[in-house]
């Protein structure tokens, strides 16, 4: 990577990193905080968590098509302050429906497809996929971190301190965004291309539906596992070192999938990865009771969930169009917080009205769904992605 690539590389990922560290340390405490609080029960708790993915999913693609017209760092800075203000809005709210109202708001701040536009325009096609590594790299770091930190901040500020400092961390990522992410290259006037080619090119709809399955897994799977370890005899406080040593262990037993380009090992790690997903939710389903269960289950869900979610952007921004990047990325995060929005409210119902075990079957049939549609990728993602992670 030339220095300005990856200067660019390393700055947008600190993006992703302060903002998604912030969206993501609220996942292993929401449920348990609200229980016994009143007016609250699962199915707000699914509501709550989930709306912030309803109105990211909303405004992605107009915020794309606003960046392929305008400018992607404008989009940005709105969106993250956006992310701020709704932040604020939940660390004061005093009712479910004030907290819901907060994390609309923070949805409203959709750039997630905008960024990774922008780190398309900043890297040139050979290096895109490193790019987009150190990306998903500090996602996954992110995640680990605030998964590690969310007990003892819960203990320590409270759900209102932690909004705070989510509200801190978008202020900061803006700064970056400021001083440290360099400028996109001069555009030519845009060409038009019509959304509805970009939603028609099969190879799109294949990762887009593989994006909204992962998140919408991953969410309804957090309505179940932080009271399943309660459940299990571990204490909340005492999470943290289920989640990091999930996470490490994850991203070691990642490495080696990543670090392959042939194009018959790509279709089939991914394959694998999806796989893997799938059985950490079988052995949720019959492991609820049993604490080394879960954190088996945790193990493989996180390998398999690290190498989808570094895969799964660089794919995309290989297969759009060039003058539609912004737009088939938008898209991409829209269809991506959809599933984020569907997970945890459907998973919040189910849980409320049906229990535990049918949110894990409805997990499994979804990524059954996704593999059985996935596994014909075959000639069209290795052709868009010879750089590929592996």
């Amino acid at each position: 990577m030339s220095p300005g690539e990856l200067r660019a590389s390393i700055s947008l990922a600190s993006i992703f990193g302060l903002r998604l560290l912030g969206m993501f340390v609220i996942l292993p405490i929401f449920a348990l905080w609200a229980q016994g609080r009143p007016g609250w029960d699962l199915q707000l708790v699914g509501i709550a968590m989930g709306s912030y993915g309803l109105t990211q999913a909303l405004l992605q693609i107009p915020f794309g098509r606003l960046s392929d017209r305008y400018g992607r760092k404008p989009m940005i800075y709105l969106g993250l302050a956006l992310l701020a203000a709704g932040s604020l809005v939940c660390a004061g709210a005093s009712s479910p429906w004030a907290m819901i109202l907060g994390r609309v708001i923070q949805g409203a701040g959709a750039v997630s497809g905008v960024a990774i536009a922008m780190a398309a325009d900043l890297t040139r096609d050979s290096q895109r996929t490193k790019a987009m590594a150190i990306i998903g790299s500090t996602i996954g770091v992110a995640f680990a971190v605030s998964f590690v930190a969310a007990p003892g901040l819960e203990h320590a500020l409270g759900l209102s301190g932690i909004f705070a400092i989510t509200a801190a961390l978008a202020i900061g990522a803006m700064a970056v965004t400021r001083w440290a992410l360099p400028d996109a290259p001069p555009r030519r006037a845009p060409e038009k291309v019509a959304i509805w080619q970009v939603l028609r090119q099969p190879e799109l709809l294949r990762l887009n539906v593989g994006i909204f399955a992962l998140h919408a897994v991953l969410m309804a799977v957090f309505i179940v596992v932080p009271v399943a370890l309660v459940n299990a005899g571990l204490p909340a406080r005492h999470h943290w070192w289920i989640y990091l040593g999930a996470m490490a262990a994850g991203f070691v037993l990642m490495v080696p999938a990543v670090a392959g380009r042939a194009a018959q090992r790509e279709r089939r790690v991914f394959l694998a990865a999806i796989a893997l997903v799938g059985i950490a939710i079988a052995i949720l389903v019959f492991g609820l009771a049993s604490l080394a269960a879960v954190a088996a289950a945790m193990v493989i869900f996180f390998t398999g969930f690290n190498v989808l979610e570094a895969k799964l952007p660089a794919l995309v921004s290989r297969a759009a169009p060039a003058a539609a990047r912004g737009t088939a990325t938008g898209v991409y995060s829209s269809v991506q917080f959809l599933g984020t929005f569907v997970g945890a409210a459907a998973g919040g119902t189910i849980a409320q009205h049906a229990g535990f075990v049918p949110v894990l079957a409805a997990c499994f049939a979804i990524v059954a769904v996704w593999l059985a549609v996935a596994w014909n990728m075959g000639q069209r993602v290795p052709a868009a992605s010879s750089a590929a992670r592996g």
